[in-house]
């Protein structure tokens, strides 16, 4: 009877441990690109454009995308502000 009860243990011990390796593969990975660096992107998500487009000055911004094998993925990277000269 004790035996089963410690079995029993060790496989609710061990189950819970899987649900929280599951929980990290959901979780996206991000990074801050530097240039020449490869990115895999199968699917874009979205992108936040840096927060002084108007300017005519350099900014990060931000894109979620998912890689070909599934994994959601963050990146911040830099970029000119959308500006015109008049």
């Amino acid at each position: 009877m004790k035996r089963s009860i410690a079995v029993l243990a060790v496989a609710a011990a061990l189950a819970s441990f899987g649900a929280f390796a599951d929980t990290g593969k959901n979780q996206p990975v991000s990074s801050s690109y530097e240039y020449g660096m490869p990115l895999d992107v199968a699917k874009v998500i979205s992108i936040t454009p840096a927060s002084n487009a108007a300017d005519c000055q350099v900014g990060t911004a931000h894109m979620v995308y998912v890689d070909h094998q599934g994994q959601k993925r963050e990146i911040d990277y830099r970029e000119m502000g959308n500006c015109s000269q008049q």
